[in-house]
């Protein structure tokens, strides 16, 4: 029988028959903090977007020329954008269009804050080929305000605001031919807006022309 330690000071073999014994458990991790009884996390309040002041001669020829009309000139992300009073809208994309050289009316869209007295942001994006530039104009208009329409200035406005309205129900006064667009004349509702629910749709009418009892 072999000895149990050899003379060079080696450790005796494990009694279990060899196996050797399991390494000591990790002490376990210390339990985090549980918020107070009854009192959840706070929220996290909404991001902001950290816009800085757009300085340049274009910026300032229109503070010059519209004075409080505009409520702020800014560039976010490098990304340049004008804050306009809604009836003042107008008369900045035509000052682009003629003295800045904007001729592009490339979008007119709108964003839905259904909880905000002035609930919808207007937006109107402008290019410009000769300065190779984009420019957005803002406004901010309460449901039921009925924007100037911008198609003496851009005739292309007329599809752009038959979709705004179309999604948005946001009407523009003096439109040639203020009608949906993309949804039938007789939907019901504007998909866009965000108490608008994707999951009913406008039952009736999918009833009625498509015989199935949903749109989803």
């Amino acid at each position: 029988m072999a000895d149990e330690q050899t003379p060079g000071g080696g450790a005796a073999p494990p009694p279990d028959g060899g196996k050797p014994a399991a390494p000591p458990a990790k002490p376990a991790a210390p339990a985090k903090p549980a918020a107070a009884a009854g009192h959840a996390a706070p929220a996290k309040p909404p991001a902001t977007m950290a816009a800085t002041p757009w300085e340049s001669d274009l910026a300032k020829e229109l503070k010059e020329r519209f004075g409080d009309r505009i409520a702020e000139v800014s560039t976010y992300l490098g990304q340049n954008f004008i804050v306009t009073k809604p009836e003042a809208a107008i008369s900045v994309l035509e000052y682009l269009k003629l003295e800045a050289d904007f001729d592009y009316l490339v979008d007119v869209t709108a964003v839905d804050w259904p909880k905000r007295a002035e609930r919808f942001d207007l937006v109107y994006i402008v290019y410009s080929f000769a300065r190779n530039e984009r420019v957005r104009i803002k406004t901010y208009i309460a449901d039921g305000y009925k924007p100037e329409t911008a198609v003496d200035v851009h005739l292309t406005a007329n599809w752009l605001e038959r979709e705004v309205f179309d999604m948005f129900g946001i009407e523009f006064a003096g439109h040639p031919d203020m009608k949906r667009i993309l949804l039938p004349e007789e939907w019901q509702g504007y998909p866009l807006r965000k108490d608008y629910s994707i999951l009913k749709q406008d039952d009736r009418w999918v009833q009625e022309n498509l015989n199935i009892e949903s749109g989803q």
